[in-house]
């Protein structure tokens, strides 16, 4: 019994102490010889709820676990950080949507669905924020790129896997997928983006034509900023 408190207690200090995410594996390698992952998860369950009346929370996402501020004290723990969230257009947020509802998609099938063109900074903005990246090429002419959704997406907003993600059916832009020529995947997967990132910034329009990356139209404060340094 001392045994696993002294584990549970060292497993505690390396979540505190990662700065990001750490798997289960990762911490399983911390001992000599390696613990089992059931003996890691369990304590890590055990840990979760050590914490569950603190205002930090231990928490499982795509990338393993990490200790968290829990939301309700967010707001104090930004004034840390004098730097703003990175803003976004609605073009940009809107083509994370599709990609998240529906991939792999290429960029055409993107096209399809919005109805205008998807410029270069668009797609650029997401791969260098690492929410999305390409995981393969359609075997068509041309063999366009084929983009989905990254675990850096996943952490950001705090989730184990897309399946976590609401139904589509919950969300203001439900209407992205109705155009009759897209895929269909989303309908069955119920996979789709948490409807606060989708919400439209009030500071300005929706333009027909594609804005670029640099445009700040829509905000996003991934939870990624409650992680402990």
């Amino acid at each position: 019994m001392d045994e696993l408190k002294d584990i549970k207690s060292i497993l505690e200090a390396a979540l505190l102490t990662a700065g990001e995410p750490v798997a289960v594996t990762q911490l399983a390698r911390l001992f000599e010889p390696p613990l089992e992952a059931d003996i890691v998860r369990k304590l890590l369950d055990e840990l979760r709820d050590d914490w569950a009346g603190k205002s930090v929370e231990l928490v499982q996402i795509a990338s393993g676990w990490r200790f968290q501020g829990k939301p309700a004290i967010q707001s104090y723990l930004d004034r840390l950080s004098p730097e703003r969230p990175p803003r976004y257009s609605r073009a940009v947020m809107e083509t994370l949507a599709i990609i998240a509802y529906q991939q792999p998609v290429t960029r055409g099938d993107i096209e399809a669905i919005r109805g205008v063109a998807v410029s270069t900074s668009v797609i650029t903005a997401l791969v260098d924020r690492q929410w999305v990246e390409v995981v393969g090429h359609k075997e068509t002419p041309g063999r366009p790129a084929l983009y989905a959704t990254t675990k850096t997406f996943l952490d950001d907003l705090g989730l184990r896997s897309l399946s976590e993600l609401p139904p589509l059916a919950e969300l203001d832009a439900s209407h992205l997928l109705e155009t009759p020529d897209a895929p269909t995947k989303a309908a069955e997967a119920e996979l789709a983006l948490a409807s606060p990132i989708l919400a439209p910034s009030s500071d300005g329009p929706d333009a027909a034509a594609e804005p670029g990356a640099a445009a700040h139209h829509g905000e996003l404060e991934p939870a990624a900023s409650q992680i402990l340094h």
